[in-house]
């Protein structure tokens, strides 16, 4: 067999399978786009390029073995490449049944998240083993099926190869390479192609089954390697510095005279108090808007916030900053939007001379704690709050009797009853404090202690409708346990989400999904709605106001008191960026041209059509979001968001 024919035949063993995956993928998700009036039989097109990519890039050490190994090595080289396939069509079918669930999860085809946390396999394989099992049983019997036909069915050899003059098969190196490097860069422009390729339309779903899984694995993970402002300007496209500033102060309503930190300022409380305020924020693990009466979600889920929700702030048209918990965490405790590739809590430059809400509290003598039911090595956490001011970490090391322990950690409950102990010992001692609480229960598998509350008909106990009805359980007992203490009457509360539980929808950028709810309690706040658009950064602003202290942050939001709040929000979706502005709505993904949409919220939470309308171009919105790409990496390489 010559070398063409052999590197050939496995190109279309590969093809192959990723055309299967992308069928059943098109047929299973096809209501989803069939009246979406777009191109999307195009999917199989635009799909072969992706998949002649990823092909060609397996096929280059074949190739130079084939053409560039003496004769003396054939039967090495026979029997390398023999099982070199094997390994390779293993992990591809592994790759193509591990996309499905993965869909069905996130939206998206497999990307850094399907191997960012192999780095803590007790939780991830805990959570993967309880969830998957079936798809688990699936994926490795068809890999077993497989790997027993090859090795007993495919007895091609690649030495007869090597009756071809070595001569021959030297010359041959240069146009295979040239052919296979071809397909890899699948381009004759300036730059290779890449997954912006697959991004012919508006239809995300339709774009997500374009795409190869394992090339957008290895991309993902290169994308996410690569920081600093050139490689982000690569991607996004560029704009002078000083516009980007001066741009993205305009739209937030920001003015700063400190040339060290563009959106620092100092912020009068409207709230003035000769006491200040205690300040207790919990955050909460992947709680959607949709699962809150008070929010216009579903019933009967989480009573506990929807009382709490009639007696302090509610937070009714609330955004997240994106989709992952580190995006949550750093809006919600230090006012940051989400910055381009990893979030803040995980890259180096913001390990220290970060703003966090110790940097503005510290002044005033607050003790500023960190608490998980988990281990806060996860995500970093530990590293980022400890360096950038954080007095003390409580993580599941330090419960010494939990009642109850999960996969990730110990219930909120215990989190709950530990937070009102501590409270108590500071007040007791006339210490101001300050502390994050972070839940953990929400969390497939979705573990938690069932007795604690009444299981919802018809709703498995290991669903996330259950887990989100202990979650609210948890911040019940809370404020049931804080109600009966001193401190409560000196306590700022604050309850915000970190993100939703899943971001779907065929929408380029699913706004709606992204809605989070939000209530800020206390003694003596006054019950209200908020029902313009708001972030996580205007949250924190709005606790930090009524505090009664006057302030200096670089928080990018206003609290809801201040004439200065935009309706604004910014959200990170899988590495695209969404501006919206009232109802209107700038999307730039990478390698793409910025486009604009209006934006119709749902009537109702079961509403989920598509809510973006394409509209003309709003050129000075479409900056505004390129401005905002290009500020928060500038800030984040510089060091200036202190």
């Amino acid at each position: 067999m010559s070398i063409l024919k052999q590197l050939v035949k496995y190109y279309l063993y590969m093809i192959l399978i990723f055309f299967i995956g992308r069928l059943f993928l098109f047929i299973l998700y096809f209501d989803n786009f069939k009246e979406s009036g777009v191109d999307y039989w195009l999917t199989f097109i635009y799909g072969l390029r992706m998949d002649t990519i990823t092909a060609s890039v397996f096929l280059l050490i074949p190739m130079m073995l084939l053409t560039l190994s003496p004769n003396r090595l054939k039967h090495f080289v026979n029997k390398f490449l023999r099982y070199y396939f094997l390994i390779v069509l293993s992990i591809i079918i592994y790759i193509e049944n591990a996309t499905f669930p993965f869909i069905a999860q996130y939206d998206v085809r497999p990307n850094y998240l399907f191997v960012e946390y192999l780095v803590y396999p007790k939780e991830v394989f805990a959570m993967i083993f309880a969830d998957y099992k079936p798809e688990l049983f699936i994926a490795f019997t068809m890999i077993g099926a497989f790997i027993y036909l090859y090795l007993k069915y495919a007895k091609d050899s690649a030495t007869s190869v090597f009756d071809t003059n070595y001569k021959k098969r030297l010359i041959l190196f240069l146009p295979l390479f040239l052919l296979l490097f071809i397909g890899a860069r699948s381009s004759f422009g300036h730059r290779p192609a890449n997954t912006s390729d697959a991004m012919y339309t508006t239809n995300r779903m339709v774009n997500e089954i374009t795409k190869n899984s394992i090339y957008n694995i290895v991309y993902a993970i290169y994308t996410n390697s690569k920081h600093g402002s050139k490689e982000v300007q690569k991607r996004y496209g560029k704009m002078d510095i000083n516009e980007a500033i001066s741009r993205v102060q305009n739209r937030l309503n920001i003015q700063s005279m400190d040339a060290a930190s563009p959106f620092s300022r100092i912020e009068e409380s409207h709230f003035k108090r000769a006491k200040p305020k205690n300040l207790v924020i919990f955050v909460q693990e992947s709680l959607g808007y949709q699962f809150v009466e008070a929010t216009g979600g579903e019933k009967g889920i989480t009573p506990n916030l929807n009382r709490l929700s009639k007696e302090g702030i509610l937070f009714k048209d609330l955004y997240s900053n994106g989709t992952r918990s580190i995006r949550g965490l750093a809006g919600a405790s230090a006012g940051n939007l989400a910055v381009p590739g990893e979030g803040v809590l995980k890259r180096s430059k913001s390990q220290s001379d970060f703003f966090t809400i110790s940097t503005a509290l510290e002044p005033f003598g607050y003790h500023t704690t960190f608490m998980y039911g988990g281990e806060s090595r996860f995500d970093n956490m530990r590293s980022w709050f400890i360096g950038n001011g954080f007095d003390e970490i409580i993580d599941q090391p330090c419960f010494a009797d939990p009642t109850f322990t999960a996969p990730w950690g110990v219930c909120d409950g215990d989190l709950a009853e530990r937070a009102n102990e501590e409270f108590k010992k500071m007040h007791t001692k006339n210490q101001k404090f300050a502390t994050v609480m972070f839940s953990q229960s929400n969390h497939s598998p979705f573990e938690y202690p069932y007795e604690k509350i009444e299981l919802l008909d018809g709703v498995p106990a290991n669903s996330v409708k259950n887990a989100v009805k202990y979650a609210d359980y948890a911040i019940g007992r809370l404020f049931e346990l804080a109600k009966k203490e001193e401190y409560y009457k000196d306590t700022v509360f604050v309850v915000v989400a970190d993100h939703n539980v899943r971001v779907y929808g065929d929408d380029m950028i699913p706004v709606d999904m992204f809605q989070i709810p939000a209530i800020i309690l206390g003694a003596d706040i006054k019950p209200m709605t908020y029902d313009k658009i708001a972030t996580q950064p205007d949250v924190l602003a709005t606790a930090l106001d009524l505090l009664g202290l006057d302030l200096k942050y670089p928080i990018m939001g206003h609290s809801i008191f201040s004439d200065k709040k935009q309706n604004i929000s910014l959200m990170e979706f899988h590495g695209s960026y969404a501006l919206r502005v009232d109802n209107k709505v700038s999307i730039l993904s990478p390698n793409k041209e910025a486009v604009t949409f209006l934006y119709k919220k749902p009537d109702t939470y079961l509403d989920k059509n598509n809510h973006l309308t394409p509209i003309e171009h709003d050129l000075e919105l479409e900056k505004d979001v390129l401005a905002f790409v290009v500020t928060l990496d500038h800030m984040y390489d510089k060091k200036l968001y202190r």
